[in-house]
């Protein structure tokens, strides 16, 4: 279980025991079940002992099992305290035996400088004010990370950038076509994209949960059949919703409601990028890469 201090106006705090999430591991999976859905979605490995003993192995091998059921993957993870277990662990190592069989990685930036570009992560750090990184990201570096993550095995890479927005980088069409049965209903139009969409403005209350219910968001999009462009969107509408409460639920609405908002022409924060090779698209409201 876990106790979440959420004071209003700043981070939360979390109390955590793990429970059964130290014992839990491959063969706890009803791979059955996977046979004829179409999305499988994990997440913390981190937070979860087995997931990172021995190099990985438990966390590979589920992803291996559920891969071949057909099923579309996606994996979420979680910031490790640098002085436990999990953040001693190899993550390098880990995602490079895991990502192969990742069709969707869906980590905040924090999680994936920390684990797999450490002397980066604490660069940024110590530059930062109050150890907060995101208002130094560059589409440059966010660019490199997410190669790299392809490069490892990912199909679709998208980086949770807390109000920075949401970043996604996706790969080549025979890569997205062999995503299994929750792939995107046209591959080829998903195919090297390159997008970072800002965040919708909301009364701020509370952030608890807004990376889940950012990953609801696309992961939702993909689901109805939207666009790169539009699954994005989604992402950063369904977070905005979710930090409007301070608790995980009561701020998020339905999907209708949810997409009528942004049809009316929800405001952005603003997102301005100086990096060549970018342009705005103010019907959509995100930059796009011109690869």
């Amino acid at each position: 279980y876990t106790i979440v201090i959420n004071p209003a106006g700043s981070d939360r705090v979390f109390l955590h025991c793990p429970g059964a999430n130290d014992t839990f591991g491959a063969d706890d999976i009803r791979y059955d079940l996977l046979e004829t859905a179409p999305l499988f979605h994990f997440g913390y490995p981190p937070i979860m002992r087995r997931m990172y003993e021995d190099e990985g192995e438990q966390l590979t091998t589920i992803f291996r099992r559920a891969k071949a059921t057909g099923i579309t993957t996606s994996l979420d993870m979680a910031l490790p305290d640098p002085h436990s277990a999990a953040g001693r662990a190899d993550w390098v190592r880990i995602c490079r035996a895991t990502l192969p069989y990742v069709d969707i990685f869906l980590p905040s930036i924090e999680e994936i400088l920390f684990m797999l570009h450490r002397s980066t992560y604490e660069a940024l750090r110590r530059q930062a004010d109050d150890g907060d990184i995101l208002p130094l990201l560059t589409p440059e570096l966010l660019s490199d990370v997410a190669a790299g993550l392809l490069e490892m095995g990912a199909r679709v890479v998208g980086l949770k950038l807390g109000d920075r927005g949401f970043y996604l980088r996706t790969g080549t069409a025979a890569a997205l076509a062999d995503m299994g049965r929750g792939r995107p209903a046209q591959p080829a139009t998903w195919a090297d994209r390159e997008l970072w969409a800002p965040c919708f403005r909301a009364r701020f209350v509370g952030a608890t949960g807004s990376g889940d219910a950012t990953i609801a968001g696309f992961l939702a999009g993909l689901w109805h059949g939207l666009s790169a462009e539009e699954a994005v969107t989604a992402a950063v509408a369904v977070g905005a919703c979710n930090v409007e409460a301070a608790d995980t639920l009561s701020g998020l609405r339905s999907w209708e409601e949810t997409m009528a908002r942004v049809a009316a022409g929800w405001e952005r924060h603003p997102l301005v990028l100086t990096a060549s090779g970018w342009e705005w698209l103010p019907d959509r409201g995100l930059w796009r890469r011109l690869l």
